[in-house]
């Protein structure tokens, strides 16, 4: 009878574990098939799931257990929208899924969530319209929190819609191990002058930037993601995408395309529901694996983290229209192979929003300013190919800091000074060649004395005159070089850690 008992409570607590991991360690286990989805959880109180055809809301009350959804499947039509207050994987297996309005994978998390593509699996999330903006749901993946992606897999985000990003997340964004790629085809949702009007400037398109009368400084700029601004100013909106003025007004900027020492000259456009690629209100950090980013719209920037970007490890590609990579914080390059290229604008862009506006040289902050640009190792290509005055590395009064890795530059500037790094911040020696053209498919060609090829670059580009900063961890002081490529030839010696050569 014992006997009997025990081997019924043995087949009872096997049956209990195999239900409760029949589908591998996950909590909820759901399969798109066309216009429905199947769905296999165990329900509790902590736990719940509900259906309408193929848009799954899963609702997590977790706390100190991390919550496992695995998901596959297709579906031309379906979404994943996940409320979680802890902890969360979502683990992709084969999943093919689209939303045809709003983010086919929403995420309502109080903390990280990660999204991993499973070994040997080719993953697409796609986004075919955004008609609902407002509640923030404008991105293939819209992320209330933290996002990591990681996995042995391949994941494509792709955004079609007008007005869709790739990645729109409140905390910051992780890449490790992952092949991914981004991609938004959609144009921006317009643009916005009137708020012109309501500072009584009386600009226009075309005309300098003026002031009212008595200055209050520069009307705002950038892509604020947001609607016009109130009476009062703008309205608290989670997409603001700039920190609050300085005392002064916002810093000299890209955005305004003013020139050093003065207020004149066209101002760029200030577009409405941008299409970019990556975004986070934290910092996007990449230590591994590969990421593809493209844009194809005006004002759409490939990468941007308003607190940094960090990108210690993998092969990171950016081909945006606007900014490939920008931030409102330092921009690290430690470890990378980084390809930036804008085909409108700064290839990378580091704004330091921390001094008021007219502080710069005036004498009201004598103090040094910190590299919003640091290079420490890795490979760091900075491509623009607009012409003057965008730049491949631009943290405007800010030095750029270089102590390793190769750096290979191409842009303008303000008159052929691009951002440069200081003699101080040039641990490893770096040039500025100015003046250098660029041929598309022709190699840019850096030998020593010896005709030993130091550095090699071929651009997709041409460029009638290009400044260009270069270092690589051969340049030794003291030492001649020479700069060759179609039409150009120039013989030099590295007479300081920051040489400038014209």
């Amino acid at each position: 009878m014992k006997i009997a008992k025990s081997i019924a409570l043995l087949l009872f607590l096997f049956s209990f574990s195999a239900s409760s991991s029949v589908y591998g360690s996950a909590d909820v286990t759901i399969t798109f098939r066309g216009n429905k989805a199947k769905v296999k959880f165990h329900a509790s109180d902590s736990l719940q799931v509900q259906t309408d055809g193929a848009h799954v809301h899963v609702t997590s009350l977790y706390r100190g257990h991390r919550l496992r959804v695995v998901v596959s499947g297709r579906s031309d039509d379906g979404q994943l929208l996940l409320t979680s207050a802890g902890k969360a994987q979502v683990r992709l297996e084969g999943l093919d899924l689209t939303c045809q309005d709003g983010a086919p994978l929403w995420l309502k998390n109080k903390k990280r969530v990660e999204i991993v593509a499973a070994r040997r699996t080719d993953n697409i999330l796609c986004i075919a319209a955004c008609q609902d903006t407002a509640r923030q749901k404008a991105a293939v993946v819209w992320s209330k929190d933290k996002v990591r992606f990681s996995g042995r897999g391949s994941l494509r985000l792709l955004a079609k819609g007008d007005g869709c990003k790739g990645v729109r997340a409140k905390g910051d964004v992780e890449v490790e191990r992952l092949n991914l790629q981004v991609i938004t085809t959609g144009n921006n949702l317009g643009e916005d002058l009137s708020w012109m009007e309501r500072m009584g400037t009386g600009f226009m398109p075309g005309d300098s930037l003026g002031f009212p009368p008595g200055g209050f400084g520069p009307p705002p700029f950038g892509d604020f993601d947001m609607p016009p601004f109130g009476e009062f100013g703008p309205p608290p909106f989670e997409d603001f995408d700039m920190p609050p003025f300085g005392e002064f007004g916002p810093p000299p900027g890209d955005s305004l395309n003013i020139p050093f020492g003065g207020f004149g000259g066209p101002m760029k456009h200030k577009y409405l529901g941008t299409a970019k690629a990556l975004k986070s209100l934290g910092r996007i950090i990449v230590t591994s694996g590969t990421l593809d980013v493209q844009t194809n719209s005006p004002g759409a920037e490939g990468i941007e983290g308003k607190q940094g970007v960090e990108l210690s490890g993998g092969t990171v590609t950016v081909l945006a229209v606007d900014d490939a990579i920008n931030a409102n914080a330092p921009i690290l390059f430690s470890g990378a192979d980084v390809t930036a290229r804008s085909t409108t604008n700064d290839a990378v862009d580091a704004n330091d929003y921390s001094r008021p506006f007219f502080s710069w040289g005036q004498g009201q902050d004598d103090s040094e300013p910190t590299p919003m640009i640091v290079v420490t190792d890795g490979t760091v290509r900075a491509w623009s190919q607009v012409g003057p005055p965008e730049e491949g590395l631009d943290c405007d009064f800010s030095p750029i800091a270089i102590s390793g890795g190769i750096v290979f530059t191409a842009g303008s500037g303000m008159g052929d000074m691009p951002s440069v790094p200081t003699s101080a911040t040039a641990q490893q020696p770096t040039l500025l060649l100015t003046g250098l053209p660029i041929t598309e498919g022709q190699p840019v060609s850096l030998t020593d004395d010896a005709e030993r090829i130091v550095l090699q670059m071929v651009l997709p580009f041409s460029l009638q005159r290009s400044s260009t900063l270069l270092s690589h961890p051969s340049l030794k002081l003291g030492q001649r070089y020479t700069l060759r490529t179609v039409g150009y030839e120039r013989t030099f010696s590295l007479t300081d850690s920051f040489t400038v050569v014209r």
